[in-house]
């Protein structure tokens, strides 16, 4: 193809690669990057247009891991337990639905910034955003589990 004399023509000079944002019609209606392969690209922010289903997973299981650590952060403080998160002690003030709400409003914002920011190197930790989801995992098993075996007591 390259032989092709209308090839340099057909060029438009920009290279694509360059964008760190794929297009909105991408973002939409699905692409097709759903990784880095260059190895100079795996230093800098790129969003990708797919997302593997172990991501998927991820953000399955702690969107499920969040609404249980609600309900027994409700059960907990419900037999005199106290909020230690004093944003979220004022909403539990407020109501059990306003709690919950803003919990599950809030973790998936978090979720969401995670995605998108899920090929992201932070050097100072020598790992990328995507390893870091296991790790918030293991913290909400943590948390669950605490809550659990303090509400059976």
């Amino acid at each position: 193809m390259r032989n092709c004399p209308d090839f340099e023509n057909k060029r438009s000079g920009l290279d694509r690669r360059k964008r760190k944002i794929p297009q909105l019609k991408y973002l939409l209606f699905g692409g097709q990057r759903k990784r880095i392969r260059r190895s100079e690209d795996k230093q800098q922010m790129i969003i990708l247009d797919n997302y593997s289903p172990r991501l998927l997973t991820f953000v399955l299981i702690i969107l499920t891991l969040s609404l249980a650590d609600g309900f027994f952060t409700l059960h907990v403080t419900g037999h005199g337990a106290v909020e230690a998160n004093p944003v979220m002690a004022y909403f539990l003030d407020l109501s059990p639905w306003a709690f919950m709400s803003v919990k599950y409003l809030l973790t998936c914002l978090s979720v969401i910034c995670f995605l998108i920011l899920n090929n992201l190197y932070i050097k100072s930790l020598n790992i990328r955003v995507d390893k870091l989801f296991p790790a918030v995992i293991v913290v909400f098993l943590v948390v669950v589990f605490w809550q659990f075996f303090h509400t059976i007591k």
